[in-house]
């Protein structure tokens, strides 16, 4: 049962997103006008530190009115390395630099309207920069225990589909 995307239109575009609208096929033969939104794909990381910690970012996201926990997260740029832009927003949001990182896992958080990824690394080092240059990204940065994660996820603390499952791989692969 698959959609075909015949062809799409311009409606709208700026230097974060574009949107279209697509004459989509369906597998009967007719046809539905669908909207999607283009964007650039996204890198967001965090570090572990020695004590199982994880450095997440408490922050308010207006479109939705809430507020919740979240790793450093940001666009990259045309032609930046992925991990690379994962450091840099890292860095930018949180005032720490992590060390090497591994890839976590790769999501699509909307795939039914935007074509977003979202590449999500984690380190197990980081190093203290001096304070956010993009403070403005959140009110608090803090250490939280990574064992209490899956129960922040289950009270809605993390409320990003993109965010609760990289978090839930990172105590995955963490703690077991």
């Amino acid at each position: 049962m698959q959609w075909t995307n015949l062809n799409e239109q311009n409606v709208y575009e700026n230097r974060w997103f574009r949107v279209n609208l697509a004459d989509v096929e369906l597998p009967d033969g007719s046809h539905l006008d669908h909207f999607v939104i283009r964007l650039r794909p996204v890198a967001a990381a965090t570090v572990v530190n020695g004590a199982d910690e994880v450095l997440l970012l408490w922050r308010h996201r207006f479109i939705t009115d809430s507020w919740g926990w979240e790793l450093a997260a940001g666009v990259v740029d045309d032609g930046e390395d992925i991990a690379a832009a994962a450091a840099r927003e890292m860095e930018e949001e949180t005032g720490w630099r992590p060390g090497p990182l591994r890839p976590l896992l790769t999501v699509e958080p909307a795939n039914g309207l935007t074509d977003a990824r979202h590449h999500l690394f984690w380190a197990e080092e980081g190093r203290y920069t001096g304070p956010p240059k993009d403070a403005f990204e959140s009110s608090r940065r803090e250490w939280i225990p990574l064992k209490l994660i899956p129960d922040m996820i289950a009270r809605g603390e993390v409320p990003a589909a993109n965010m609760a499952a990289a978090l839930l791989m990172l105590h995955h692969v963490r703690l077991g």
